[in-house]
């Protein structure tokens, strides 16, 4: 499962934020790898740099799965890291969801 980093114009996507993203979705996710070919996720600052809030950054993860169409799910939180856990959170509870409806069939 590979995991690819996007982000807007106003995040600087450094070695280190990727280390750091990539690390976190694996530790939640790293479960699916061998269902998905991989996840996108796209990180973007709401208000821009010069306001913050508690809903600034957004974390919009795409995850693909080998037969099936893309899941997505995404979390608007004050930092990267909260909106990563979150939409990784939610992005779970898909994937569980997923993963049970394929076992039924």
């Amino acid at each position: 499962m590979k995991i690819q980093l996007n982000t807007d114009n106003h995040i600087d996507g450094t070695e280190s934020l990727t280390e750091r993203v990539t690390g976190m979705i694996d530790q939640q996710l790293g479960r699916f790898a061998d269902r998905l070919t991989r996840i996108e996720v796209y990180l973007s600052d709401n208000n821009s740099p010069i306001k913050s809030g508690p809903h600034d950054k957004r974390c919009a993860l795409e995850a693909r799965p080998r037969d099936g169409d893309p899941i997505g799910a995404s979390h608007d939180d004050e930092d990267v890291e909260k909106a990563v856990r979150g939409a990784t959170d939610k992005l779970r509870t898909k994937l569980d969801a997923w993963v049970e409806k394929q076992r039924g069939y």
